[in-house]
């Protein structure tokens, strides 16, 4: 009798690893990050990094570099508040919608009428919204009001209160989602602000992206000279500069306004201090180009992606193997005793 009662406790020691090693499982194979940018009509910092993080051509990319440096550049698919949760207008203030609030990227919210700009027209459009980690999520875009004027800050209440396109889970082709939307009647220079939030998480990434409509209201506004084109990246330039970026797709969050109050990982300048990503490095950057359109559909469906399970596996099978191990070495401990 009192071995049966022996045998019974080592069995609960073998079992409880082998539960903690499940437990892990579930917990590591939980969603990882999702990143990306507006590339048609092509966003600011999209703009600003296809020029070239450290010479860029346009004024107002020289003057973004000079703001903030050229780590945001090379950080270009980070704009985002990893609490936001859909309180974009309760959490990130007027003038400094284009950075998210977020310091590091403050160069984006400059008041100027010569960002790069994407010529668009009225009527029917199709969205390109490049993705390095797609994900679950819906996508809002803005348009600003008529009278809209670049030279000042942008101001919630500057654009139209409703967005003229919206999608949820749209299309992924090509490392890109693709969706389509009427855009309004405009004239002149004005402002695309996107929203995308995720659904399988409270992240949330924004962008801003000049347009010009064409028509007397640019000139109107004292602009000169048109602003240059805007071009969004290519894939060969986002594989070649992604080892000098230090967004890691498997982390969270942002250190915008309220982050830390609300328990979001890092990025960006704070990413080291709360443990939010690590440096890409060459080997993670030698498949980047291949990344989104191969990972795309798996982490659009099941939030997760296969390194993430595989160590999940790896992880729960040590757990397990170390647990049995010590079970077995209990019980010919306890046949030698006679016990």
């Amino acid at each position: 009798m009192p071995t049966r009662h022996k045998a019974v406790r080592i069995s609960a020691l073998g079992v409880a690893p082998l539960a903690l090693g499940l437990a892990l499982t579930a917990t590591a194979a939980g969603p990882a990050a999702a990143h990306g940018s507006m590339t048609d009509p092509v966003s600011r910092v999209s703009a600003c990094f296809a020029e070239g993080p450290e010479h860029p051509r346009s004024a107002a990319c020289k003057a973004m570099v000079a703001a903030g440096g050229t780590q945001p550049l090379y950080d270009w698919n980070e704009v985002n508040l990893g609490t936001a949760a859909g309180r974009h207008r309760q959490i990130i203030p007027d003038g400094k919608l284009c950075s998210a609030g977020r310091d590091k990227y403050k160069g984006l919210d400059a008041a100027r009428a010569d960002w790069p700009a994407t010529k668009l027209a009225p009527g029917k459009h199709t969205f390109t919204y490049r993705a390095t980690a797609p994900h679950r999520g819906t996508f809002e875009l803005y348009v600003t009001k008529d009278g809209y004027d670049p030279r000042k800050p942008l101001k919630w209440s500057d654009l139209e209160a409703k967005p003229f396109a919206k999608a949820t889970d749209p299309t992924l082709k090509a490392g890109s989602y693709v969706f389509d939307g009427t855009v309004p009647k405009k004239s002149g220079r004005h402002l695309v602000y996107s929203i995308w939030q995720r659904s399988d998480s409270p992240e949330a990434f924004y962008t801003c992206s000049d347009v010009d409509f064409g028509g007397k209201a640019v000139a109107a506004k004292g602009v000169a000279a048109p602003a240059p084109e805007a071009s969004a990246p290519s894939d060969a330039q986002i594989a070649e500069e992604a080892p000098r970026s230090t967004v890691d797709h498997g982390g969270h969050g942002g250190d915008g306004p309220g982050e830390a109050g609300h328990g979001g990982a890092g990025h960006g300048e704070n990413a080291h201090a709360m443990g939010g990503h690590e440096p890409q490095t060459a080997a993670k950057a030698a498949g980047a180009p291949a990344a989104p359109a191969a990972q795309g559909g798996r982490l659009a469906e099941t939030g997760g992606d296969n390194r993430t399970a595989m160590l999940a596996v790896a992880g729960a099978g040590t757990v397990a193997a170390g647990g049995a191990a010590l079970f077995l070495a209990v019980r010919r401990r306890a046949a030698r005793s006679g016990s």
